[in-house]
């Protein structure tokens, strides 16, 4: 992912395992609804989306098993922290995510929340096809021969 050099632009939480256990076709920024509290939480950083999936439920777009923690000091109105969440997304993305994950293999993965320039929480979700065992070596080879390449690189010159 490019970086922003804008001030408020900031990652909550990254699937980093994402692109190692999935092959990503494409990606779309979508809004998430969130109580004041998920909010507060956010900003200071206490969130997983590691194991969590998008699924297609009744016509709209939720976000399911993403750990956001609960504050403290909440008291009354405060959230459940795994609770499933609705992501904001134009009906025209929604039929296309929904062909998408029609077809054989097919998943929603969420791969980056972060705060976008305008102080928005946003979700980036992948239609993603899982990989095999063997494409997941050849992903790790391909990595590790082109550590190997930059070091040898770097000692000639």
């Amino acid at each position: 992912m490019a970086t922003n050099t804008d001030t408020n632009y900031k990652v909550i939480a990254e699937n980093r395992r994402a692109r190692f256990d999935y092959a990503i076709e494409s990606d779309l920024e979508v809004g998430i609804v969130l109580t004041g509290s998920e909010v507060k939480s956010l900003r200071t950083g206490q969130s997983n989306i590691a194991e969590s999936y998008a699924s297609i439920e009744n016509g709209e777009l939720w976000l399911i098993n993403a750990h956001i923690a609960a504050l403290p000091h909440a008291g009354v109105f405060g959230h459940e922290e795994r609770r499933h969440r609705k992501l904001l997304v134009s009906k025209r993305e929604l039929s296309r995510l929904w062909a998408a994950i029609g077809r054989e293999g097919m998943t929603l993965v969420p791969l980056v929340m972060y705060f976008n320039h305008r102080g928005l929480v946003k979700l980036k979700i992948g239609v993603a096809k899982g990989k095999k065992l063997a494409d997941k070596r050849e992903t790790s080879a391909k990595r590790d021969w082109n550590r190997q390449k930059q070091r040898l690189l770097k000692q000639n010159y």
